[in-house]
């Protein structure tokens, strides 16, 4: 198992399966990483690459104890009711093993397929609340902005375990993490994220908990860019550049098992609660990524 305790800031580590992947790869991947012993798996739903909740589903079934994460499902997709119909089976048939996080979506790839909405931020709270209380179980009537239901609630609703109700948002923006703190469970910090930049959400997450009086603790999960093996520094610089960073100062990490766990902690020290290494896009190794994951770097942490 890759989760660590308090000796390390607490916390779990993770890994990414990235979409530019042909589905067919997910199986192996899955297996390596659950043989390993890594504690999560992540996931996502791009345009126009894979469904998250298929492969999710897929995923969870090919393994036995692997935790799955959606980060994230994005919402002008999404039908809320249908959303929360799938979390909810997933968490019935696996357990305590599914993750999943919504998102405002890539606005560009929205307006492609005509789902782009005036206010992101308002149809992600608007989603947010309902499949909050739709998992908890309860019949919802909404007259939002963007969200209608009309007396809807789940007839198998997920156990009522914090972990079976949480549902993650991915944000980046000021107004989005406050969002976050105030109508999400935990947030979802994507590889573009400095450790500063941790710290930075954390403190923007507590404003928004605050000012809607929640007390309870809320997970955050952040990607790494990581890299490893012997051209690990020129993939590390080549992926820092694509997301328009200075390869020279750009969040991400490359080198052995040690560096990366170095990574990991200042990370954890930051405010993450979850660790999850991103592999850069032309991974030569994705199966070895996860083993790397899970059998070098996480028992450095322990």
């Amino acid at each position: 198992m890759t989760s660590f305790g308090a000796d390390s800031g607490g916390g779990s580590l993770g890994a990414v399966f990235r979409p530019q992947l042909p589905p067919e790869r997910l199986r192996s991947v899955v297996r390596a990483a659950d043989e390993a012993g890594l504690d999560q798996l992540w996931l996502w739903e791009d345009c126009f690459l894979e469904s998250g909740i298929a492969t999710a589903a897929a995923a969870l079934a090919w393994s036995e104890r692997l935790k799955v994460g959606v980060g994230l499902l994005p919402v002008p997709l999404r039908n809320v009711a249908l959303t929360t119909m799938e979390t909810a089976t997933l968490r019935r048939l696996f357990p305590g093993r599914f993750l999943v996080g919504l998102g405002h979506g890539v606005q560009d790839w929205m307006g492609q397929v005509g789902a782009r909405v005036d206010s992101p931020v308002t149809l992600l709270r608007e989603h947010l609340d309902a499949m909050r209380a739709l998992l908890r179980g309860e019949r919802v009537t909404s007259k939002g902005r963007y969200v209608q239901l009309d007396g809807v609630a789940l007839d198998w609703p997920p156990p009522t375990a914090a972990a079976d109700t949480a549902v993650y948002a991915g944000a980046r923006g000021p107004r989005s993490l406050r969002l976050s703190g105030e109508a999400a469970d935990g947030t979802v910090l994507d590889a573009n994220t400095s450790f500063a930049g941790i710290r930075r959400a954390r403190q923007l997450i507590e404003e928004g908990r605050t000012a809607a009086g929640r007390t309870e603790h809320h997970q955050v999960v952040h990607y790494l860019t990581t890299a490893t093996g012997a051209d690990a520094a020129i993939r590390l610089r080549a992926e820092l550049e694509r997301e328009g960073h200075d390869p020279a100062t750009g969040p991400g990490v490359a080198g052995d098992a040690a560096t990366v766990a170095e990574a990991v902690r200042q990370a954890l020290d930051a405010g993450a609660d979850t660790v999850v290494l991103q592999p850069t896009a032309d991974e030569p190794d994705p199966e070895g990524f996860v083993r790397f994951a899970a059998q070098e770097v996480g028992p450095l942490l322990s």
